[in-house]
């Protein structure tokens, strides 16, 4: 039977956390009158990560959850993709599973998709437990998004969780293997006119690691942007 919704989670060094973040998915996916599937992405790129062999055991004792588990080609993007192949949901739900964004936001954003018959929901964070470091960084990120980028009408680009429709994601191509998935995504969906909304979330201190997301991944993410506005200039001219 094709469930209603896959929840693609992104475990990398998530390690023995990760069991707790899953629990309280499940809970929540099961709170839904819905069938559903988790997917999680445990790539890796050293061997003495604990994550893929979490993400096996945790597999091993629930029903519903596959795992990927590769050694890493890619950053960010390249593990969603990989976790997209295996979603086989009417809706795909991508989140972090480092706890800042909190699961019961999945519930917002599938209601909000369900009742309003759209094709992308995602959540912009109104209040983050982050450093003013990484504040800052986010704020510059969108700033520039938002310049270069404003029929995207949305007010923050890297938030998650993130749900669209298969058939939205079988209109899209993301190639993107780094941080950039999510403006390509978007991006995509505004040539598109999908029809797309937001919905509020807090987004919480990450207490167990520092953020993967350094200052020299804004200068790609900047870079990235500036190729992308080309490209779709030559897009939209064709």
């Amino acid at each position: 039977m094709i469930p209603e919704i896959s929840v693609v989670i992104l475990c990398f060094q998530e390690g023995r956390r990760l069991s707790a973040f899953v629990n309280r998915t499940i809970e929540i996916l099961e709170s839904l009158p819905v069938s559903w599937e988790i997917v999680l992405v445990a790539n890796w790129n050293n061997e003495n990560d604990e994550t893929p062999g979490e993400a096996k055991k945790i597999a091993a004792q629930q029903n519903h959850i596959k795992v990927v588990s590769e050694f890493k080609e890619g950053g960010m993007g390249w593990d969603a993709r990989k976790g997209f192949e295996q979603a086989s949901g009417r809706f795909i739900c991508l989140i972090d599973g480092d706890g800042q964004m909190p699961p019961e936001s999945i519930t917002d954003v599938y209601e909000k998709i369900k009742s309003e018959k759209l094709d992308f929901v995602m959540t912009y964070r109104t209040e983050r437990g982050d450093s003013w470091l990484r504040k800052m960084n986010s704020y510059t990120y969108n700033l520039a998004f938002r310049l270069l980028f404003p029929s995207v009408r949305v007010r923050d680009a890297n938030s998650k969780p993130k749900i669209f429709t298969r058939e939205a994601y079988s209109r899209m191509s993301p190639k993107a293997s780094d941080w950039f998935l999510d403006a390509e995504m978007l991006i995509q969906c505004a040539r598109m006119k999908l029809r797309m909304a937001e919905v509020p979330v807090t987004f919480d201190k990450c207490l167990n690691r520092k953020s993967f997301v350094k200052i020299d991944a804004i200068l790609e993410f900047i870079k990235n942007l500036l190729s992308a506005r080309i490209k779709e200039f030559f897009i939209r001219k064709d």
